[in-house]
């Protein structure tokens, strides 16, 4: 990597910090950004689920930190008040220290970049963690979900075209850029999630509670977890034991109606998801699960439960660089009876479950890191900064 470092803004239309997939990329590769000696501050909401000390200054819409979060996807608040005012924090912060690089996070962190930025020469890179195309559907009701989808898809290709440089999360993605939307391969380049090697390496896999399933992390209907009720009420019919732990901040109220309705209720505990607990719940959880289907991009749990050397259950559509009956089991997406299958199998033969889990996690402690991402992205300021 060459010795030159920059200025960067990073832009974050999302709650910051929070424990779901845009918000861990923005803090981890602005950290990883700061670490190889760039001078780097985010722009971001005022709403996070945490307040603790940050290694780069972090500027918020409306001043001070608002303990919260707020659910994925387009709402009137995000759109009518938050992003504006991040357009107008952004200005200011170009005028009071003219950044080399905005590097912008999904979709409306672009939006509010190219807003902000106006005639000004900053290169602006754009942060790619999913498509419209298939995420928009996901909000909608069933009568919207054609036209969303279609309006997703032309967005696709008009929004990201205006950033300078696109940095996407996975292969799928700029695969579908530049087949779909027939963008430059010059202009489109992979930079993968990394995960935490020094919260997950030291786990050891040696107090596994048996037939205990593991979901972490948000209940938005893209997640797929209805679906999962439904496979999970078909193992439990052939394994009365297991017990399906999810550990999630997300409202389990009508999910739980549902798991009532399926009689399964009484086998799911439910608990609040902190990153803090993560480590030693993942060491304990007999499988971890991945019910969702849809998935451009490459959800954070999925290189978390590998890390930690979880025997993993995951839909096609998300199960990303996973290796069916190498590293962790595949079921075709929409296949309920087959994800159920997939568990038992997992729950019937605990030696080869454990070794798919070693497998996992050998495959992304040893290869994937936030260092590694950032250094990439390093390479992409290197090609659009001239020298001053």
């Amino acid at each position: 990597m060459a010795d030159r470092r920059f200025k960067i803004t990073v832009v974050a239309a999302c709650p910051f910090p929070a424990r779901r997939g845009t918000p861990i990329r923005v803090e981890r590769l602005t950290e990883a950004f700061q670490a190889v000696g760039n001078d780097v501050e985010l722009v971001t909401y005022h709403i996070g689920e945490a307040d603790y000390p940050m290694g780069f200054p972090v500027h918020r819409i409306f001043e001070k930190l608002e303990t919260g979060t707020i659910a994925p996807g387009p709402t009137p608040a995000k759109l009518l008040r938050y992003d504006p005012a991040l357009v107008g924090l952004l200005r200011r912060r170009l005028r009071a220290r003219r950044p080399q690089v905005i590097y912008a996070h999904h979709f409306e962190g672009l939006l509010v970049a190219l807003a902000a930025r106006g005639r000004r020469s900053i290169p602006v890179i754009y942060d790619a963690h999913t498509m419209l195309a298939s995420e928009l559907p996901t909000y909608q009701s069933a009568r919207t979900k054609s036209a969303s989808r279609r309006l997703g898809a032309v967005l696709d290709g008009a929004i990201p075209a205006r950033a300078d440089h696109v940095v996407t999360v996975t292969e799928d993605i700029r695969t579908a850029l530049l087949e779909r939307h027939g963008f430059d391969p010059g202009r489109v380049t992979v930079a993968m999630n990394g995960v935490e090697v020094d919260t997950f390496a030291p786990i050891r896999r040696n107090a596994v509670e048996p037939a205990t399933i593991v979901y972490t992390g948000t209940l938005s209907q893209y997640q797929g977890f209805g679906d999962l009720l439904i496979s999970f009420a078909t193992a439990l019919r052939s394994c009365p034991q297991l017990r399906l732990k999810v550990y999630s901040n997300g409202d389990f109220a009508d999910l739980g109606r549902q798991a009532e309705a399926l009689g399964i209720r009484a086998a799911i505990d439910v608990e609040p998801d902190t990153f803090a607990h993560l480590p030693d719940r993942l060491a304990r959880g007999a499988i971890a699960v991945l019910p969702r289907s849809i998935c451009d991009g490459i959800p954070q749990k999925l290189l978390n439960y590998m890390a930690a050397g979880m025997p993993i259950v995951a839909y096609r559509g998300s199960a990303k660089v996973l290796e069916h009956d190498r590293n962790g089991l595949i079921a075709e997406n929409g296949d309920l009876d087959g994800f159920a299958q997939q568990i038992l199998r997992l729950v019937n033969d605990p030696e080869t479950a454990e070794e798919l889990g070693a497998n996992a996690r050998a495959k992304v402690l040893g290869t994937m890191n936030w260092k590694a991402a950032a250094n990439t992205c390093h390479g992409i300021f290197n090609q659009l900064v001239r020298d001053e």
